[in-house]
């Protein structure tokens, strides 16, 4: 759990670094512009974290479901070898979902005015710019983020129901309040990363609301990022306590420097 928990961690970290730098340096200091190859940049990186955090997410519930429906069997199933493979996995294939809309993107002509109605280049607002017709990027980025999204959305959804309903089976009453807060908490935060980047990635067509689209896609660029430490660290017992003797490990140093 802790090695898929250190992966996303990292994923988190890197994710809203792509994007909350220049949204705080727009509207703190007004420095709105940005270069053309840094702005595809931004965007391919953005998607490539995106997708790899789906995967991931599919993964780790995957893992859950393992854990708890087999826990007898979880060190022979996941073992070290197969964690590292899923993790490849997962990068690897998130790095190369958004690499073909990508291309196609970077041979659009773009005439002006060249103005993104979004806090971060994104491949919707982007589109919007382009002095061609955008139809085939449409439905190639459509069916890309369709293949990732939908299905790493369904494994976390037959590996929680899988979970559900081993829980109902769990004779313990208290075991089973815990685990089923514990699953629940979880597929929240999945849902509200899901939910919106299906909303936003997942169109027929490439027109778009930007006063919409910015309040949405602040729910999986900022909100999620913000919540799965929460959830998914401070949460496990474990890491609270040995935050909790960290915490107190720099209070009395700190209490022994001053005297």
């Amino acid at each position: 759990m802790y090695f898929f928990v250190s992966n996303l961690s990292f994923i988190d970290m890197t994710y809203t670094s792509v994007t909350i730098p220049k949204m705080l340096a727009k509207f703190l200091m007004n420095l709105d512009t940005i270069s053309y190859t840094a702005c595809f940049a931004q965007m391919y990186v953005f998607l490539s974290l995106a997708a790899t955090e789906c995967f991931l997410l599919a993964i780790m519930a995957y893992d859950r479901y393992i854990a708890i429906c087999s826990p007898l069997h979880y060190q022979t199933i996941m073992t070290r070898q197969l964690l590292i493979i899923l993790s490849m996995v997962a990068w690897s294939g998130g790095f190369a979902a958004p690499l073909t809309a990508t291309l196609l993107a970077l041979k659009l002509p773009f005439c002006g005015p060249n103005i993104i109605y979004h806090y971060y280049c994104d491949t919707p607002p982007l589109l919007q710019l382009a002095c061609a017709n955008t139809s085939f990027n449409v439905a190639i980025g459509s069916f890309v983020g369709a293949v990732v999204i939908l299905v790493s959305f369904a494994v976390i959804v037959i590996s929680y129901t899988k979970i559900v309903l081993a829980i109902f089976r769990i004779s313990s009453k208290g075991g089973r309040k815990k685990t089923f807060s514990t699953c629940a908490s979880h597929f929240t935060v999945v849902s509200i990363f899901f939910l919106p980047i299906m909303f936003m990635y997942i169109r027929p067509t490439a027109s778009y609301s930007s006063d919409v689209d910015s309040l949405v896609s602040m729910l999986y660029t900022v909100l999620t990022p913000l919540m799965n430490p929460i959830i998914y660290s401070m949460r496990n017992k474990d890491i609270k306590i040995a935050f909790q003797k960290k915490i107190g490990f720099l209070c009395t140093r700190s209490s022994l420097i001053t005297e």
